[in-house]
């Protein structure tokens, strides 16, 4: 194995623990900035002719790890997000149901506006 691979390699491998370590931190800024020298370094190993196929399938198994770590990391915020929307409209109204079981919607919101009496 040529050293331009081996460097390759162990610089991937440095970044997918890296990237891990920011996933289960929730540092999503140095996630991103991971980004570009990690896809920079896949396609240099996928310009080499020749590959370590051990070493590539322990390089696969991180990026497996860390691709579901992000997944859950994305359903957690997609939770986040639907909860806060469901608080934003719960504080603007209120769902009530009638005797005949319908439900009737009283909106909460007030007047944003100031009446002026003489």
């Amino acid at each position: 194995m040529d050293d331009l691979l081996q460097n390759t390699i162990s610089a991937l491998d440095s970044i997918l623990d890296d990237e891990r370590r920011a996933l289960l931190d929730g540092d999503l800024e140095l996630i991103s900035s991971l980004l570009k020298e990690k896809e920079t370094l896949i396609e240099t190993l996928n310009a080499q002719e020749e590959t370590d196929r051990v070493e590539l399938e322990n390089l696969n198994d991180k990026v497996k790890r860390n691709q579901d770590l992000l997944n859950s990391a994305l359903e957690g915020i997609r939770t986040v997000a639907r909860r806060l929307a469901t608080m934003r409209r719960i504080r603007g109204s209120l769902d009530t149901y009638d005797a005949q079981g319908r439900k009737k919607t009283v909106d909460l919101q007030t007047s944003r506006s100031v009446e002026k009496r003489a």
